[in-house]
C-alpha cells in the first residue's frame, strides 16, 4: 500500500513583463503588443508512488526541479495541477536555517525545531540527550545558533529530524553537508529509520550515495521527469553517460520510451 502518491503534479510560475512594471505601463505595453508574460514549469507532470520503508533517489542537474517538487510533497507549496496524497508525518529538511533563530542557543533552537514539527517539551526532553550527542555539538549547546557554522547547523537539523520517529523523511542534500565522520553516521542512521520502516526521499548528487542506499530512483531534467523506477543501478549509469556527454538527451528519452 502507497504511503505516498504523487499524480501527474505540475508546479507552474508565472514570469513576464507584470513582475517589475506598473499599471500605466502595462496598458501601454498591451496596446502596443509588446507586453510579455508566460508560464513556467517547474515542474511538469511528475508521477511516482512510495511503499513504507522505501528510499528515494531523486537526480538531475541544478535546475530540474527537485527541490520544488519537494516542497509540494512536504505540503510548504500547492501543485498548480495534479495532487499528492500523503496522509502520513513528514519531516523535510529542505533548507538548513528554517525554523532557527540565529539568536537563541543550540538548546533552545533544538526544542524550537521539535515544537514546529509538532512534538511536545516532554518528549523533546526525553531525546534531547540523544540528539545533542548525535549531532556531536554537546560544547555549543548553549551557544547562539548564529555562531554555527552551516555544517553544524546541518547536523543539528538532521538530528532532530532523525530521532523525532518520522514517517517520511524529507532530505534535500543535507548528508552531503559535513565531514565524512558524519556523512557516515547519518547515512547509518537513514538505513535504521527506513530499517524502522520510515520512507525517506533522499535528493542528492552523489551517485555513490543513491546507489548504495536507494532502492527507487527519480530522474528529473528542467522540470521533466526522465524516468521513474526500481533499477537504481542502471539510472544512475545512464544519468552519468548523460552528463558525461556520451548520450544525449534525445537518446535517454528513447531508453525510457
Amino acid at each position: 500500500m502507497s504511503v505516498l502518491d504523487v499524480r501527474d503534479v505540475s508546479i507552474v510560475y508565472r514570469v513576464g513583463d507584470f513582475k517589475d512594471i506598473g499599471l500605466k505601463d502595462w496598458v501601454v505595453k498591451k496596446l502596443k503588443g509588446t507586453y510579455y508574460a508566460e508560464n513556467f514549469y517547474a515542474d511538469k507532470h511528475i508521477t511516482f508512488s512510495l511503499e513504507k520503508g522505501d528510499m528515494l533517489g531523486i537526480i538531475g542537474s541544478n535546475g530540474a526541479g527537485k527541490s520544488t517538487l519537494l516542497k509540494a510533497v512536504s505540503g510548504i507549496m500547492r501543485p498548480t495541477e495534479g495532487e499528492v496524497i500523503c496522509n502520513s508525518n513528514v519531516v523535510a529538511l529542505l533548507e538548513l536555517g528554517s525554523g532557527f533563530d540565529g539568536e537563541l542557543s543550540v538548546k533552545e533552537n533544538t526544542f524550537l525545531r521539535g515544537a514546529l514539527l509538532g512534538y511536545t517539551r516532554k518528549f523533546m526532553t526525553e531525546k534531547y540527550d540523544e540528539i545533542i550527542a548525535f549531532s556531536e555539538l554537546k560544547e555549543f549547546e548553549d551557544r547562539p545558533f548564529k555562531h554555527l557554522s552551516s555544517g553544524m547547523k546541518s547536523r543539528l537539523a538532521f538530528s532532530i529530524a532523525s530521532f523525532v520517529q518520522p514517517e517520511i523523511l524529507i532530505l534535500d542534500e543535507v548528508m552531503a553537508v559535513g565531514d565524512g565522520g558524519f556523512r557516515k553516521k547519518s547515512e547509518e542512521k537513514t538505513r535504521e529509520i527506513i530499517a524502522g520502516g520510515a520512507t525517506t526521499i533522499l535528493v542528492s548528487h552523489d551517485l555513490t550515495q543513491v546507489r548504495d542506499m536507494c532502492n527507487k530512483i527519480l530522474w528529473l531534467h528542467k522540470g521533466e521527469q526522465i524516468t521513474f523506477g526500481t533499477d537504481v543501478q542502471q539510472i544512475c549509469d545512464n544519468y552519468e553517460a548523460f552528463l558525461n556527454g556520451w548520450n544525449s538527451l534525445e537518446e535517454i528519452k528513447e531508453i525510457y520510451g
